[in-house]
């Protein structure tokens, strides 16, 4: 059934509530308070209270001392400020139609092509399926709307402003939409909308239009072609005649009589002519941009205010804010730094930016084996250098140096477990007692490593390594879920009874050395509380790795390696059990450089609630924590950040330890207190040097070598026998190559030939000899790429949230890939629906829709098909599913590649179905730039949708916040809609 013939729905008391308050704060919104009558001049005179209608052939509003005409949507005010005449949307971007946009009086209408029909949204078009009587088929025989009915029969239904036929097909035109087709005055008839014209005006033979009546016409120049020669007979004729009953005076707009004649004055935003009868309309943008803080555009009567890119329009449409991205969701993986009108995103230590937005792992091994001398392994969000057997690693952690004599059997532990009961339960302590490293967490997380792993990456690993002997490396890892409280690496008070934190060893159920040990805490979701109830606490993850080794000294007649490894892996099983209990229980304990942390904590009541201390590496800096800068260190002790001693350095921020500068035997060549780099340290070897040991004296690298970096015991070689242009080189530039290869090129120095860098690889600049490997899980779409730009993640699709989410193309807001195909399923809970809101989507044109993006029920072509397009269409659109579930598709072929899109979704109680079509089918919705920013609109958008999805969270936003979020053309549009929804309950 059409909107006309809607019967009363039922409502939800939660829904008829939230559409009472949504009401009232509608009405409230747009009436100001009423602030009593003041004392003053005598009572106003209402203009519009006429036959005439103050002359104005749509609404007169009166205004003190005076009045203005305004005109129905669709149509725009005429230069005499009475008239309406038709606006043409189609002049601007097409209406916002796909295909063909046909201006008619009062609205438009939007066509589709051969093949194609328009989608419920009213602007897109959907191509049409020959097969079976369907929805998707041309001869469904709906006017409008077609809906899949049981049976496999369909139903028709109307656009707003229609009224379905009573063969239940057609939709009859009705005064709602467009003024029913008529320039001034629209009564609804059996037979349909019925025009007539203000009696100034006369019917135009097309039954819709309006003209000037001849006879008015003909006063109007009579009276400007009077000569100057009659001007003292025409003023005293004025007079003694004129009077404001009789043609208004002559006035243009209000007419008063006085004691010398009429007097004519004009609205605001017209001024009055030199004739003293015609008024006209005020350019305000003239004068101070019309008070604009951007744009202004001049209007009939009045004027509109609009900004820039990256700023939004405040409700007294006049100021222009930033909108700061960096507040929203999803905006950067990492860092976000707001400027006016845009946003940067900056990527932690060892991650590349990709995307704009994203970021990915950066493998520096991709790039001279990572300044490596024999081993490069890459890691998440750094790289280790690892030497052969026979070699350990120089103090720069790169070049690696010949043992000399026997290696030592077993290396001293980096890291202690130990575990025992207490207060009876399982308390446990890691030990950290050397290569302490600290990686705080972008959002309450952190992570702590302890020692140094093994370059061996499987769990267990033989090598038969001469000096060491048969050694096996194993490995373990565990995850805890502990379903409340944050993570918190804070200096604990473990016993105020003043016990030593040192288990017995009788007592003690575990006791482990690692070489290695990692522990990382992460906070999960949080889970959102029922009505009326708060939001539970996060979610909180704790993982631990161990690593340790066993050798051959361990090994007895009965046991050999293997047998030593599995009884290896059974107390590491039992040490894991362990350390679990103690986790539930908050007795896992940390401690580094002798202080001891808490590893996390439980979220305290709200009567619990104390200040904050700053966590681990951190100083009070002022009103915040702040991470101690490199060149220091925290002191746990002092518990505040001091400088690295002489002798030591420190190039990263948060720490609490300070490296040992290297050949500490040399106070000489020690620099000052806050060395925040090895180089501070002194002595070193320049890049384009080496020496046996990295510091002076040092030679220059020799001809046909090269090195960048400072303190290194040797020089790469630049390969094929390519000689350098001078002793000393520090690059592969300075080799002479046989050609300069060009970016997206690198040089091989066995063909010595430019070789196109292959797919998942980049070269930006010019005479390399290696290609730089994308970041992350990206790729390239062709060999021969020149730019990280080119670095895309094709990662996309799958099933998608019951409330709310985002649809959004592959590597976002970056180009997608080429040769992409995603899919993913939204399946709502039952009575629910799904509203789809699309800012903005960019596709190729150029390709012949060789790129596109549909939504329908299923996978298959015939099913019912709410949204599908291949082109760019930057004015936003909002829709409700055509099926109760969407099955969504985006391919890309091997053309061009475009932004894509991001697409908001949420999934509503169908109670709301009728009011929210009825919303976004009104084309009012997008007709002004105002209101399309308000669908762009980030932050609102996901406000709309929190109400929608969950409406108790509309208590969260007070009715003052509500207000600021619409302009005031939005909020009449809305309040019309929901008085008109609400009328059933009336």
């Amino acid at each position: 059934m059409g909107v006309a013939g809607r019967g009363c729905p039922r409502a939800a008391p939660a829904l008829l509530l939230l559409l009472l308050l949504l009401l009232l704060l509608l009405l409230t919104a747009a009436v100001p308070p009423y602030r009593g009558r003041a004392e003053g001049p005598p009572e106003d005179i209402d203009e519009c209270e006429n036959e005439l209608n103050g002359g104005c052939v749509h609404d007169c509003l009166n205004i003190p001392g005076n009045y203005r005409c305004t005109c129905f949507d669709g149509f725009m005010l005429a230069h005499d400020g009475h008239n309406c005449l038709d606006v043409d949307e189609c002049l601007e971007n097409n209406g916002g139609c796909q295909h063909t946009c046909l201006n008619v009086m009062g609205s438009y209408e939007c066509r589709c092509q051969e093949g194609f029909f328009l989608s419920d949204n009213q602007h897109t078009c959907i191509h049409r399926s020959e097969e079976g009587l369907s929805c998707m088929n041309k001869n469904h025989g709906c006017s409008h709307i077609c809906m899949e009915a049981p049976k496999g029969s369909v139903a028709c239904e109307c656009r707003p402003g229609f009224e379905l036929a009573k063969n239940q097909r057609d939709c009859i035109l009705t005064c709602n939409h467009g003024n029913g087709g008529c320039q001034h005055s629209c009564e609804d008839t059996a037979e349909g909308p019925e025009c007539s014209c203000h009696p100034r005006y006369k019917m135009h033979s097309d039954g819709r239009s309006c003209l000037e009546r001849e006879d008015i016409a003909l006063e109007v120049m009579e009276s400007n072609t009077t000569s100057v020669a009659d001007g003292d007979k025409r003023v005293k004729r004025r007079l003694l005649m004129e009077t404001c009953a009789v043609n208004n005076g002559g006035c243009d707009r209000t007419c008063k009589d006085t004691s010398t004649g009429v007097h004519c004055s004009c609205p605001v935003g017209f001024t009055l002519q030199m004739d003293g009868k015609t008024c006209k309309d005020i350019d305000e943008c003239q004068t101070r941009n019309g008070g604009c803080d951007h744009f202004c555009r001049n209007t009939v009567g009045s004027f509109d205010c609009s900004c820039k890119k990256g700023f939004k329009l405040l409700t007294d449409e006049k100021s222009c804010q930033d909108v700061d991205e960096c507040s929203l969701d999803r905006t950067c993986d990492h860092s976000c730094i707001n400027h006016p009108g845009t946003f940067t995103c900056a990527c932690s230590e060892g991650y590349t930016l990709y995307g704009f937005t994203h970021c990915g792992d950066t493998n520096e091994c991709s790039v001279n084996n990572g300044g490596c001398q024999q081993v490069c392994v890459n890691t998440v969000g750094s790289y280790e250098c690892h030497c052969h057997s026979g070699y350990k690693l120089h103090w720069n952690k790169k070049d690696c140096v010949e043992v000399k004599g026997g290696l030592p059997t077993s290396l001293s532990p980096h890291v202690s477990l130990q575990c025992g009961k207490s207060g009876g339960g399982d308390r446990c302590f890691l030990r950290c007692h050397s290569g302490i490293h600290l990686s705080p967490g972008l959002q309450e997380a952190y992570s702590v490593t302890c020692g140094s792993s093994s370059p061996l990456r499987n769990k267990q690993q033989k090598s038969n390594d001469s000096a060491f002997g048969d050694v096996a490396t194993v490995r373990t890892s565990v995850t805890f879920k502990l379903n409340e409280g944050k993570c918190s690496l804070k200096k604990a008070e473990l016993f105020p009874e003043g016990l030593r934190p040192v288990l017995p060893e009788k007592h003690s159920s575990v006791k482990e050395s690692f070489r290695y040990a990692n522990l990382t805490c992460s906070s999960g979701k949080q889970v959102p509380g029922g009505p009326g109830r708060p939001n539970a606490p996060k979610e909180m993850f704790i993982t631990v790795e161990f690593e340790l080794e066993t050798n051959q000294k361990e090994v007895t007649v009965s046991c050999d390696l293997s047998c030593i490894v599995k009884r290896t892996e059974k107390r590491l099983r039992k040490a894991i059990r362990t350390l679990r209990k103690a986790a539930h229980r908050e007795q896992l304990h940390l401690q580094l450089s002798g202080v001891n942390l808490e590893v996390a904590k439980k979220s305290p009541r709200t009567s619990e609630r104390q200040i904050e201390s700053c966590a681990m590496g951190q100083d009070h800096g002022g009103n915040q924590c702040v991470s101690c800068r490199a060149g220091t260190y925290y002191d746990g002790a002092q518990e505040r950040c001091i400088l690295c001693p002489n002798g030591t350095f420190q190039n990263e921020e948060g720490q609490i330890t300070c490296e040992p500068c290297p050949r500490p035997g040399s106070p000489g060549t020690l620099k000052t207190p806050e060395a925040w780099n090895v180089s501070e340290c002194g002595g070193l070897c320049q890049p384009g040097e080496y020496s046996a040991d990295g510091f002076t004296p040092c030679q220059p690298c020799a001809r046909g070598t090269f090195q960048p970096e400072a303190g290194r015991t040797s020089c790469f070689p630049c390969g094929g026998g390519l000689p350098t242009k001078h002793p000393g080189a520090t690059s592969f530039q300075d080799c002479e190559t046989r050609v300069q290869c060009s970016p997206g090129h690198f040089y091989n120095t066995t063909t010595h030939r430019c070789i196109r860098c292959p797919a998942g690889t980049y070269q930006p600049e010019f005479g390399k000899n290696h290609c730089v490997s994308c970041p992350g899980n990206t790729t390239t779409d062709f060999d021969g790429s020149t730019n990280i730009t080119q670095c895309k993640n094709r990662r996309c699709g799958g099933e998608l949230g019951d409330f709310t989410g985002y649809i959004e193309s592959p590597n976002y807001p970056g180009n997608y890939p080429a040769n992409t195909e995603c899919t993913w399923t939204i399946n709502p809970p039952p009575k629910r629906r799904i509203l789809i809101v699309v800012p903005e989507i960019f596709l190729p044109i150029e390709d012949d829709c060789g790129d596109y993006l549909v939504m329908r029920k299923t996978a298959s072509s015939n099913s019912v098909t709410t949204y599908e397009t291949c082109q760019t269409y930057e004015r936003p659109i909002a829709f409700t599913s055509r099926s109760k579930r969407l099955w969504i598709q985006f391919k890309s072929n091997e053309g061009n590649s475009a932004r894509g899109f991001q697409v908001p979704y949420v999934t509503y109680d169908e109670d709301y179905q009728e009011l929210i079509e009825d919303i976004v089918r009104d084309g009012r919705l997008y007709a002004s730039e105002n209101h399309q920013e308000i669908l762009k609109d980030k932050k609102l958008i996901k406000a709309l949708f929190d109400v929608l999805a969950h409406p108790q969270n509309y208590f969260k936003y007070t009715a003052q916040e509500s207000r600021e979020m619409f302009p005031r053309s939005f909020i009449r549009l809305l309040r019309s809609k929901v008085s008109r929804f609400l009328r059933p309950y009336k």
